[in-house]
């Protein structure tokens, strides 16, 4: 039986009969799928704002996309963390490495990006980590698939920008998928929110408005 990631072809995901409506490849999925438990001490700030909660006229549309989302989607719509101090928000614009490696700077920055209908950078970068923390083959095989049917395939909605030599290191890795098969791609999107959104992120509203909270919170204490 052929493997569907031969070697120099675009893997466009699993053939079907029947696909939905042509979709803007920047629309956010209807259904979020919640992190494995309920217990969380102390949300993110930016956990009350509002999320994109589109609703489609076909109810097949809907049942389709909301199947495909159920099985893709692992990212939670906020990662759980802690309301981030004073000298955390200003340190964000210090370094870009600072801002990604903390949860509730990840969160305001991928609330940004979603302002710029470009929040799937985001969600591969995060896929990609989560990629790394496994062990199981079987679990790499199914999420490596998973990422690069989400993020990867042409076909995708949230299709991320990458260059054609990275997708052919990705195409020849994917015929045998480990934690390591998106590192290129990762590095590349990595660069782009770098180069291209951090710093409009700087100047723009959300991070002003929640730098001004956190410096009055803390004056007021």
């Amino acid at each position: 039986m052929p493997t569907v990631y031969e070697a120099g072809k675009q893997y466009a995901g699993p053939e079907s009969t029947e696909r939905p409506l042509s979709m803007s490849r920047h629309e956010t999925s209807p259904t979020t799928v919640q992190p494995a438990g309920n217990h969380r001490p102390n949300a993110c700030c930016f956990c009350w704002c509002c999320c994109c909660s589109c609703s489609w006229n076909e109810d097949r549309e809907r049942a389709w996309r909301a199947s495909r989302d159920t099985k893709l989607e692992t990212i939670p719509n906020c990662e759980a963390c802690l309301k981030p101090t004073p000298d955390e928000v200003q340190g964000w614009a210090q370094s870009f490495d600072k801002l990604m490696k903390n949860p509730a700077g990840r969160n305001v920055f991928r609330e940004f990006l979603r302002t710029e209908y470009s929040e799937e950078n985001m969600l591969f970068w995060l896929a990609c980590e989560e990629l790394k923390s496994e062990c199981s083959k079987h679990t790499i095989d199914e999420k490596a698939r998973m990422i690069y049917e989400d993020y990867i395939s042409i076909l995708s909605p949230k299709e991320v920008s990458l260059d054609s030599r990275v997708r052919e290191v990705i195409n020849k890795k994917m015929q045998e998928p480990s934690t390591h098969t998106f590192d290129d791609a990762q590095l590349q999107i990595y660069t782009l929110m770098h180069r291209d959104s951090y710093p409009r992120f700087l100047n723009s509203a959300i991070y002003k408005a929640l730098l001004q909270s956190v410096s009055r919170s803390s004056s007021e204490s």
